[in-house]
Order: structure tokens, then sequence, then C-alpha cells
């Protein structure tokens, strides 16, 4: 434990130099990933593995070492130009490759420090944990804008410990970010099931797919990927540049866990006869979609129920307006609630995501075969909203926050449940059940539910703390000038 705390002692250390020379995380964590996938090829083509890992001679790991100063960065960049253009994940590692760090010494010492250690007979949780930290404080540097292809690891534990996904099953996530969700379900699958050496080959090499079309959020997906032990250095690569959106792959999957980007519009940058930038609204009209919209929650909605096998599952983060939207989102819920088993809202605290005043559910659905009758019999609403204040830095949400949440969704057998919420004896319950008809009856049949009172505006002599209170305001200003936002742009 020692040795992994001093290396992230000394990743991080040397990020803090870099910084001074305005090297962000973002451009600092790129370079690491290129360094560390080079040098743990190096280290497969050596005995005992003596593999070719499809890297030239004259671009690899030694090539790299035996350079110095302006003819280190010239080759240095040549060779990320190179290795973009290998197939597999090799390729895709490299995809729009570029040297982020100006001064050849400082490339050079840190490429002595990534040739300091062994990583490929390091532990896989080690080498996972590493890149996770960095991952992270990379998201919390809000300038860079990489928060919002990072959601909070302890929301996706919780959603993957309620879905209990089992081996040699297909995992897939349509908008994967840096590939959290498939790193949360990894370590489950690893924790839970004793598996036998078929079972751990699937998991290692069939059991993930996604999609990423930024290239350097895919990068460090794959990367993190396989420093956890998935997919292979030599293999193809299992995350796709596509918009999952365009088309359905006819691939289908028995688990869809997902956290689509928000922001309501789809829009497709172009430019005019005059020669200046517009948008222009995307609409995908897709025979499989219930609803044509340039709303792309409301697409990836459907997409995702789209992916499902007949028996697949799925947890998915929605922001609230999935759940009230009329036209296109009435048509999406009715749909939903007809064709799948939607069972299960969790609603979501603001303060969680690293974009600000996102207010977000995540909604649990199973597939089944097509029927007659709605497949919807009980919504199960848990309000983790309602007077609860989380901030990113002085409250994040942890793990241990949703154990309730968790123990109320009963995994082992969701069809044993019982309601917290009851009006006389604990009208405080945040765990209550709706009917079909109860909400097929609502206006647009909206899902957007709440019951408990809000304790600030309920009782005037028991107001929250004053940074509770502020936290509140901000949160509620942020989420409306959003909403502005979105209005404005639909009507430019």
């Amino acid at each position: 434990m020692n040795a992994t705390a001093s290396i992230v002692s000394k990743v991080w250390s040397f990020c803090t130099t870099l910084r001074d020379d305005g090297v962000g995380y973002g451009d600092y964590l790129e370079q690491l990933t290129y360094l560390i996938f080079l040098k743990m090829a190096d280290e497969y083509s050596q005995p005992p593995y003596s593999r070719n890992v499809g890297i030239p001679t004259e671009y690899n790991w030694q090539s790299l070492k035996a350079k110095r100063g302006a003819e280190l960065e010239v080759h240095y960049v040549t060779l990320l130009r190179e290795l973009g253009n290998k197939p597999g994940m090799l390729g895709t590692i490299f995809t729009k490759a570029q040297n982020k760090i100006q001064d050849p010494a400082k490339l050079y010492r840190l490429i002595d420090m990534v040739n300091e250690t062994q990583w490929v007979t390091m532990g896989a949780d080690v080498k996972g944990d590493i890149y996770e930290g960095l991952l992270e404080r990379n998201a919390e540097d809000t300038k860079s804008g990489a928060g919002q292809y990072f959601t909070p690891r302890a929301l996706i534990k919780a959603m993957v410990e309620c879905v209990r996904p089992e081996p040699n099953k297909t995992i897939a996530d349509p908008a994967c970010g840096t590939g959290g969700f498939f790193l949360a379900a990894y370590d489950y699958l690893v924790a839970a099931h004793q598996m036998d050496k078929n079972q751990k080959a699937f998991l290692k090499h069939e059991t993930f797919f996604g999609n990423e079309i930024v290239a350097g959020t895919r990068r460090l997906a794959l990367m993190n990927m396989f420093l956890h032990n998935i997919g292979e250095i030599d293999g193809d690569s299992m995350l796709s540049p596509n918009d999952a959106l365009v088309a359905d792959s006819s691939k289908r999957f028995d688990y869809v866990l997902a956290n689509p980007p928000f922001g309501k519009k789809s829009a497709m940058s172009f430019t005019n006869e005059e020669g200046e930038q517009e948008k222009d609204d995307l609409t995908y009209n897709r025979q499989d979609f219930w609803a044509t919209t340039s709303n792309k929650q409301l697409n990836f909605v459907q997409h995702i129920r789209t992916m499902l096998k007949t028996t697949g599952r799925a947890a998915v983060v929605v922001p609230d307006n999935v759940l009230f939207e009329g036209g296109a989102g009435e048509t999406v819920r009715k749909k939903l609630l007809e064709t799948t088993e939607l069972h299960t809202i969790l609603r979501l605290p603001t303060g969680i995501f690293y974009a600000n005043g996102v207010k977000a559910n995540v909604m649990f659905f199973d597939n089944h075969e097509a029927s007659k009758n709605a497949w919807t019999k009980d919504i199960w609403y848990y309000d983790y909203r309602t007077n609860i204040h989380h901030t990113l830095k002085k409250k994040p949400l942890r793990f241990d926050d949703l154990q309730e949440f968790i123990a109320c969704y009963n995994p082992i057998n969701r069809h044993e449940r019982k309601e917290s919420w009851n009006e006389q004896s604990n009208p405080d319950g945040r765990w209550r059940k709706f009917t079909y008809e109860q909400v097929i009856a609502r206006d647009k049949t909206s899902l957007d539910i709440f019951w408990l009172k809000d304790k600030s505006l309920a009782d005037l002599d028991n107001l929250p703390d004053p940074d509770e209170l502020a936290l509140d305001i901000i949160e509620n200003t942020e989420a409306g000038l959003n909403s502005f936002r979105e209005i404005s742009m639909s009507i430019s």
C-alpha cells in the first residue's frame, strides 16, 4: 500500500510542476496515458511474455528513452502521429494524439518517472486506483470541463449494487465517458462471484461495449479499463467513436448502465454561406424510436431501450425534464411504461455532479417481450432530494449515503419491498410506491413526483444553516439559468 501511495504522490507532484507551465490536469493525464501504455507494451514485448504488441521498433519505449532535448520532442511528436494510424486498441489510444509538454527536459523527466515502475506486474487494483485518482482530480478541475464525463463513483457503485450483474453477460454504455460504469461492474463481478477460467476470459474480452465520441475521453476510458485488466494491449478497442444515437447497431445487451450527457439539445455545427458558424438541431429519424425529437435525453432513453435484449435490464441517469416534459416526452414515458417494467426511480439531490444546478434521477427498468398489457405495474420512488444537502468539496456524496436506498430497493428480491412512507405513522418516509394507474392518470403521464415537505419552507423557526440556505439558492438559480439557456437555444 505504501508503494501505491508513493507512486500517486510522485505522479501528483510532477503534475503540479507542469501546471506552473500551463499544462492542465487533462493534458497531463493524456501524456501520462501515452507513456504508461508504451511502457507496458515494452514490458509485454520482453520475457516472459515476449509478445508482438504491434509497435514498430523505431517508435517503441526504448526509442523514446534514448533521446534528449529537441531530438526527443521531434521524435515524440512523430511517434504519436504514427501510432495513431495503427489498428485496434493501439490506434484508438493514440487517435489525434498531440504533445502538450513543450519543455523537452520536463518530458524526459516524465518518461523517466514512468520508466521507474514495472506496470505489468503491479496489481490491477493498484494501477486502477492510481488512474481513477487522476481522473477524479481531472474532473474536479472545473476549467477543463472534464467533469461532464465523470459520474460520482458513489452513485455508480450504488446503481451496480442494485442491478447485480452476473458473469457471462454483456454490459453496455452508449455514452461511457471515462468508463466508470464498466469499472464498477467489473469490480462487483470479481468480488461477488468465484469465476472459472472461461468466465474470467469473457469478463476481460467480451463483457463491455461502449460509445464515446470525444477522442480524448475515449482514450482515458480505454486506458482506465486496460489498467483494470479489461481488454488486451494488442486487441481490438471495445469502445466505438460513433454517435450511438445515429443508428441502431443491431447489437443487444444484457445490461445497460449509463449517464448520458446533460443538455437537452443535440446539435451539429456547420459553416453557412457567409462563413459563419451555425448550429443545426439534430433529430434522429429512427424507425425504432417512439418519438422524433431533438431532445438528446429522450433520444438516449429510447436508444437504451432498443439496445436491451428482451431479458435486458437498465439503470440510467436522466435529468428532471425526462420525467415531466410534454409532447415527445409524454409519448416516450407512456411507451416505456407499456413495453418495459419501469419499477424504480431514485430522485437525486443537487450538488453531486460537476455540472452545476443539475437535477437528476436514476430510472431502473427491465425489458420484456411484446405484450398487450403494460409491463409496468408499480413504480417505487426513493426521494433522496428533499431536505438533502451535498456539495462537491465540503459534503460530497458517499456510498454510505445511498445504503438506505439500496436496502429499500432490495436487490436480492425486488418483488419483496415494503414502503417506508405512511401517511399516518411515517409521513417523512422516503420510499413510496405508485401504481401504474395512478401515474398514467397524471397530467402528461408525469413521473415528476414528490410527497415530502421541504423543511426549509415549512418551519421558519428552524431554518437550515445559512451555508445550506446559500447553497440551495445557488443551486436553484443555476438550475433556473440552465433551463433559460435551453429555452433560448430552442428559440434561436
